[in-house]
C-alpha cells in the first residue's frame, strides 16, 4: 500500500502483522517474527531490505528507513533505559532529538559510543545497541534499590549531606560520587574516525525542513537567491513525516514529494541533510554539525563521520518546529508513557504500532489526533482522557471513550503499563486497562536559536507556552517556531519570510503563490500538575514537581538556582521536555506569572556536538602546524624520541638497545660530550640576518650591551629587554662584515623576536638604513661540542683550514671551506661549557651534514645528542634558558647586570632602574643541590627557610631547571630565590605540595662544573 493512500485515509484499517515473516516480498532469509507490533502495511520503511540488528544482546529486524527506537517499537520492546538518579525503568518517550531515556551504546571496541539517542540513531544491518546505566541487567538493576531512599534524595540532596565532616570529603564522599556518576561508558581507546570542518556561505539559511521550511527554501529558491536548507533528520518534512491532511488540495505526502522534486531541480538550493545547526554566531555565522557517516557501522575509507560546518548567512529563517510537552502526574515514568506526537510518528511514519489498547492523556486539541491516528492504523483506543472535560467539536465523531478528568495514576510491571487510574473532577476513580498511555500538555516553539544572543523568549498565554522574543539580526522565526501550530499558517509564514530574505538579498525572481493547507484550531488550557503522588519534571535527572516545590521553600526561586539546584534541566536533553514544567511548578509556588518567573540563558550548542568534531583533524600529529628540522629524518631512523618545542620537531635522545629508560640515554649522551665529542641539531634557533650602514646602531638601541664596535670576524652574547625593563630574549650575534650581522634567538622567540625587530626598525627608527630578512628555515646549524671536536673538525673542513685555538680563538666566525668544497659557516659558540661550534649549512645539506658529521667522528666514538642532554649541560654550567628567562625576571636576576652598559640608551633601560627591579630582596638565580645526594629534585618545588611552615608568606622562591647531572652523580637544579646570591652555602627546604616532597637542599653558585670556563676556551 502507497504511503499516499494510508496518508489520505484511502486505506482499510491496518491490521497488526502477526506473521510477517509471510511476506512473499521478503527477498533475505532474515525472520520478520519477532516484530509483533508493525503494522503490516504503511508507513516510510522499506520492507524489502529487512535489517537485523541486537538489543543488549537479543537479536531483532527492523526495516531499512527505521531508527534503532522504532525497530523496539516494532518488536514489542518497552524498557530501554534507566533514570540516573533513582534507575528507575524508562522506556522511550518521544521519536526525536528531545529524547530523555531510549539513552543507548552503539558499536564496540574503539567506537563505542554511550549516550547516543535510539530515536535519531538510523537502523542499519549489524547494529547493535546496549542499555546502560543499569547493573547487572536492564531488567534487574541493583541500583534500583535507588527509589527506596528517594524520600532521602531530594533536590540538594548532595549539598546537605556531603557537607560533614569535611575531612571525608576527598577520602569518601567524592570517589563514591565519581563512581556513581555518568551515563554509558566511553571506550577509553583512541577514535579511529575522522572529523572534518567546512564553510559555507549562502543568501538565505533555512533550518529545519516542515511545512515552513519547505515553503521558505522554495519561495527563496524560486527568487534566485542562494539557499542552504538544513534538517536534522535524514529525510525532508519534519512533522509531515508523520501527519495527515492536505497541501494544495493532495495528500500531504504527495505534496511533499513534488515539493522535494521541485528543491532538486533548482540549482541554488543546496540541501543538507543530517544536519543540525546548533549555534548562531556574530556576524551571521551558524554553527551545525552533519552526521556524515553515523548511519553506517564504520566510515567509508577516506570519509569523516561528522562534518563541523560554519555557515555564513545574510539572512536565516528559523523553521525548527515545535516540541511536545509531557503532562506531569504520577507515574508518568513508567515505560509505556509516551509522547502523543511520538505515537503518531512511529504509527505513520515508522508503521509501528506503540501498543494494543491505547489511552490518551491531553489537556489541547492536537493530543486528539493521536486517537485518530490509531483508530486509523487499525488499532484500539482504550479511552482519550481530557482534562478539560469535553472532546474538541472536529473529533466529535470519533468513536473513543472520553473521560473528562485527570490520569492519577499508572499500575504496571517493570517494563510495561498496565493499566491507568483517571480521577474526574469531582474526586471520583476509575481503572482503565491499557498497555500505552500519549501524553500530550501542549507544545513550546522551539526558541533555542533566536535566544543564542541573550534574546528572552516572551510568555503567551494563548498557547501557554514562550515564543521567541527579540531575534539576533538577520534571523525570523517562523510556523510552530514562532508560537503558530496551524499547518495553513506553517505554510502563510515560511514562504512570506522566504521571499522577504529573498529580496533583502537582492533576489529579483517570482517566489510563487504560498502553498494552502488545513487551518486547525490549537485551544489548550494549561495543566501543570496533577497531585496525588510522585511525578516527574525531569525524566533523566529524576526531577519531581516535589523537588521543585522544595527547592523554592528553600528559597531557591531564581530559575538559574532552581535549575543548579534540582538539576532540572541539566541533563543530556538540556531541559527540552522538562523546562516549562518546571517554570510553571516555581510559577505556581511563588504566586508569580510564567513570564515573571522567566527562562534560565540559553546558550549553544542546541545539539550535542562531538568534541572529535569540534577539533576536526587538529588532534595527534595533527593536533597544530609542525616544522621539521633539516636532520629529522635521518635522526629518525637512528630512533630518535622527539619532543615538541613549539611548531618543531626535535630530537629528545636517541636511545640504543639495552638502555632501559630515558635517563640512562641522556646520561650517556651527556657523557659522551664531555669525555669525547658530540653533535647536536640546533637549527630550531632563530635566525635573523641584518644589513645595512646602520646595522650595528639598530642592534645597540634593541640589546642591553653594545654590537657596533664588535670585531668581524666576532661573536657576542647579547640580552634584549622589553620595554617595561624585563628580560625578553637572548642569544648569539656575529658579525661577517662592517655591514653585515647575523644574530640568533631562542626556539621559543624566533617569531616574536622577528616581529619585534621589524617593528623596531620600521616604527621606532625608521630613519635607520638597517634591512632584516629571517633566515631560520636557510640555515641547518649542529652544535658539536666536546674534547675531541677539533680533531672532527680536521677530518670535516678542508685541510688548509686553521682550527687552532690562535687561528680560531672563543667566540670567532668565520666561513671555512669543508672538503669537497662546500662552503660553511663556523662559530665557535659554547653552550655546553665544552670545547664547541656551530656549524651552519644551507638547510637542503641538513641531513648530509648529520651524516658526515658521524662519518668524520667515528674514529672519536662520534655520539649524536638530543634536547634533554643539552638541558643537562647547560644547568651543569649554569646558563639560562626558557624556565629562567620567563618574562619575570631582570638581567641582574640573571647574574647578567654587568652587561648592561651605561654609555648608551635601549630598550628596557629607563624602566629597568626602577625601585621594585633593582630590589635587594628579588628573586635571583641561584643552584641548588640536595644535602641527601640519593634525593630527586623537583622543578616547581618551592624553596621555605628551614623551619618555616610552608605558606604564602614563606615562599621565598622555586626550582625553575632541574637534572641528574653525570658529572657529579647526583640531582642538581638552578632556581630563582630571594637573596640567592648573599645566601650561598644556606640550608633551605624544597617543599612540592603536588608530589607530597619535601627535603633539605643547599644554595650554591648556579655553575655546578668547570666553574673558570676552561674546558670551552681550551
Amino acid at each position: 500500500m502507497s504511503r499516499t493512500s494510508q496518508i489520505s485515509g484511502d486505506a482499510a484499517p491496518l491490521a497488526f502483522n502477526d506473521n510477517p515473516a509471510a511476506d512473499s516480498r521478503q527477498p533475505r532469509s532474515i525472520s520478520t517474527g519477532t516484530q509483533s507490533h508493525r503494522l503490516s502495511s504503511g508507513g516510510q520503511i522499506d520492507r524489502k531490505q529487512p535489517l537485523g540488528f541486537t538489543f543488549d544482546g537479543k537479536k531483532m529486524v527492523g526495516f531499512a528507513g527505521d531508527t534503532l527506537a522504532s525497530a523496539l517499537v516494532a518488536n514489542g520492546i518497552k524498557l530501554v533505559g534507566r533514570s540516573f538518579k533513582y534507575h528507575r525503568p524508562r522506556g522511550i518517550l518521544t521519536a526525536g532529538a528531545e529524547e530523555p531515556n531510549a539513552l543507548v551504546e552503539l558499536r564496540g571496541g574503539a567506537r563505542r559510543e554511550p549516550n547516543t539517542r535510539a530515536t535519531t540513531t538510523e537502523l542499519y544491518d549489524g547494529l547493535a545497541a546496549e542499555s546502560q546505566n543499569r547493573w547487572p541487567s536492564l531488567r534487574h538493576d541493583v541500583m534500583a534499590v535507588n527509589s527506596l531512599f528517594s524520600p532521602i534524595f531530594v533536590a540538594g540532596f548532595y549539598y546537605k549531606t556531603f557537607m560533614w565532616p569535611a575531612k571525608l570529603w576527598e577520602k569518601l564522599y567524592e570517589p563514591a560520587i565519581r563512581r556513581a556518576a555518568g551515563l554509558g561508558k566511553a571506550s577509553g581507546a583512541a577514535d579511529p574516525d575522522h572529523y572534518e570542518k567546512a564553510w559555507a556561505h549562502c543568501d538565505v539559511l533555512v533550518v529545519g525542513s516542515g511545512p515552513s521550511g519547505l515553503a521558505a527554501a522554495l519561495a527563496a529558491g524560486r527568487a534566485g537567491a542562494r539557499v542552504i536548507l538544513a534538517e536534522e533528520d535524514s529525510r525532508l518534512g519534519g512533522r509531515l513525516l508523520s501527519e495527515n491532511g492536505e497541501i494544495d488540495g493532495k495528500p500531504v505526502a504527495e505534496w511533499l514529494a513534488g515539493a522535494q522534486r521541485e528543491i532538486a531541480a533548482l540549482a541554488n538550493i543546496r540541501v543538507m541533510t543530517r544536519t543540525a545547526v546548533f549555534g548562531v554566531y556574530d556576524g551571521g555565522t551558524y554553527g551545525a554539525i552533519e552526521r556524515v557517516n553515523d548511519h553506517v557501522p564504520v566510515p567509508p575509507a577516506h570519509q569523516p563521520r561528522q562534518r563541523l560546518w560554519r555557515i555564513v548567512a545574510k539572512h536565516a529563517v528559523v523553521a525548527a518546529g515545535a516540541i511536545e510537552r509531557p503532562l506531569v502526574f504520577p507515574g508518568n515514568d513508567r515505560p509505556g508513557v509516551m509522547m502523543a506526537s511520538a505515537v503518531r510518528s512511529y504509527i505513520n511514519r515508522f508503521a509501528a504500532m506503540p501498543g494494543r489498547q491505547v489511552a490518551l492523556f491531553t489537556n489541547n486539541d492536537d493530543g486528539w489526533r493521536t486517537a485518530e491516528a490509531v483508530q486509523r492504523a487499525g488499532g484500539a483506543v482504550a479511552a482519550v482522557i481530557d482534562s478539560r472535560g469535553a472532546a474538541p467539536e472536529r473529533y466529535r465523531g470519533l468513536s473513543a471513550k472520553l473521560l473528562g478528568g485527570v490520569v492519577s495514576a499508572v499500575n504496571g510491571g517493570v517494563d510495561c503499563v498496565r493499566s491507568i487510574v483517571v480521577r474526574d473532577a469531582g474526586g471520583r476513580t476509575q481503572q482503565i486497562e491499557t498497555d500505552c498511555l500519549a501524553m500530550s500538555g501542549g507544545w513550546n516553539p522551539n526558541v533555542a536559536l533566536s535566544s543564542f544572543h541573550r534574546g528572552r523568549p516572551v510568555w503567551r498565554d494563548d498557547i501557554a507556552a514562550f515564543a521567541p522574543g527579540q531575534c539576533p539580526p538577520g534571523m525570523v522565526m517562523v510556523g510552530a517556531a514562532s508560537g503558530d501550530f496551524s499547518l495553513a499558517a506553517c505554510l502563510r509564514e515560511g514562504h512570506a519570510a522566504g521571499e522577504d530574505a529573498a529580496k533583502a538579498c537582492g533576489a529579483k525572481g517570482k517566489a510563487g503563490e504560498a502553498p494552502k493547507g488545513d487551518d486547525e484550531v490549537f485551544a489548550i488550557k494549561p495543566l501543570w500538575h496533577v497531585e496525588g503522588g510522585k511525578a516527574f519534571v525531569d525524566f533523566q535527572h529524576d526531577v519531581t514537581a516535589s523537588d521543585v516545590k522544595l527547592a523554592q521553600r528553600e528559597g531557591f526561586e531564581s530559575v538559574e538556582h532552581l535549575k543548579r539546584y534540582t538539576t532540572l534541566g541539566m541533563a543530556t536533553d538540556q531541559g527540552k521536555l522538562s523546562n516549562v514544567n518546571g517554570l510553571a511548578l516555581m510559577a505556581e509556588a511563588t504566586g508569580r506569572s510564567i513570564g515573571d518567573t522567566g527562562t534560565t540563558i540559553y546558550r549553544p550548542p542546541y545539539a550535542p556536538v562531538a568534541i572529535g568534531a569540534l577539533a576536526g583533524h587538529h588532534r595527534d600529529e595533527n593536533f597544530h602546524a609542525w616544522r621539521l628540522t633539516p636532520s629529522h629524518h635521518w635522526a629518525a631512523e637512528r630512533g630518535a624520541v622527539f619532543v615538541d618545542t613549539g611548531l618543531w620537531k626535535r630530537a629528545q635522545w636517541y636511545p640504543i638497545d639495552g638502555e632501559k629508560d630515558w635517563l640512562e640515554s641522556v646520561t650517556r649522551e651527556v657523557l659522551a660530550v664531555r669525555n669525547g665529542v658530540g653533535f647536536c641539531d640546533v637549527s630550531t634557533l632563530g635566525k635573523v640576518d641584518v644589513r645595512g650602514p646602520d646595522a650595528g646602531i639598530f642592534l645597540d638601541r634593541l640589546y642591553i650591551n653594545t654590537f657596533s664596535n664588535l670585531a668581524v670576524g666576532k661573536a657576542r652574547y647579547g640580552l634584549m629587554l622589553r620595554e617595561d625593563g624585563l628580560v625578553y630574549d637572548d642569544g648569539t650575534t656575529s658579525r661577517l662584515a662592517e655591514d653585515h650581522y647575523f644574530l640568533t634567538t631562542t626556539t621559543a622567540k624566533a617569531g616574536p623576536a622577528m616581529q619585534h625587530l621589524e617593528y623596531c626598525r620600521q616604527v621606532l627608527w625608521p630613519e635607520l638604513d638597517v634591512q632584516l630578512t629571517s633566515v631560520t628555515d636557510q640555515w641547518a646549524q649542529f652544535s658539536i661540542a666536546g674534547p675531541n671536536t677539533r680533531d672532527l673538525l680536521k677530518n670535516l673542513c678542508d685541510p688548509s683550514e686553521d682550527l687552532s685555538n690562535e687561528g680560531f680563538p672563543f667566540m670567532g666566525v668565520r666561513e671555512v671551506s669543508l672538503r669537497g668544497g662546500m662552503r660553511a659557516r663556523l662559530y665557535r659558540i659554547s653552550f655546553s661549557g665544552e670545547m664547541a661550534f656551530e656549524i651552519g649549512v644551507p638547510a637542503r645539506y641538513g641531513e648530509a651534514m648529520a651524516e658526515n658529521l658521524m662519518r668524520a667522528g667515528a674514529e672519536f666514538g662520534v655520539t649524536p645528542y638530543g634536547t634533554e642532554a643539552l638541558g643537562v649541560m647547560r644547568i651543569e654550567k649554569g646558563h639560562v634558558a626558557g624556565p629562567e628567562l620567563n618574562g619575570t625576571t631582570t638581567a641582574d636576576d640573571l647574574g647578567l647586570g654587568k652587561m648592561m652598559s651605561k654609555k648608551k640608551d635601549y630598550i628596557g633601560r629607563a624602566m629597568a632602574g626602577r625601585e621594585a627591579l633593582t630590589a635587594p630582596d628579588r628573586q635571583v638565580v641561584v643552584g641548588i643541590k640536595p644535602v641527601n645526594k640519593t634525593n630527586r629534585l623537583r622543578s616547581g618545588a618551592h624553596i621555605i627557610p628551614k623551619g618555616a611552615a610552608p605558606g604564602p608568606e614563606t615562599d621565598q622562591g622555586y626550582l625553575t631547571s632541574v637534572c641528574y647531572s653525570p658529572m657529579l652523580g647526583h640531582w642538581i637544579a638552578l632556581a630563582l630565590v630571594e637573596r640567592g646570591r648573599e645566601r650561598h652555602g644556606e640550608i633551605v627546604r624544597a617543599y612540592d605540595p603536588l608530589r607530597g616532597e619535601d627535603m633539605d637542599v643547599e644554595i650554591t653558585s648556579p655553575v655546578f662544573y668547570d666553574p673558570e670556563g676552561g674546558r670551552q676556551r681550551g
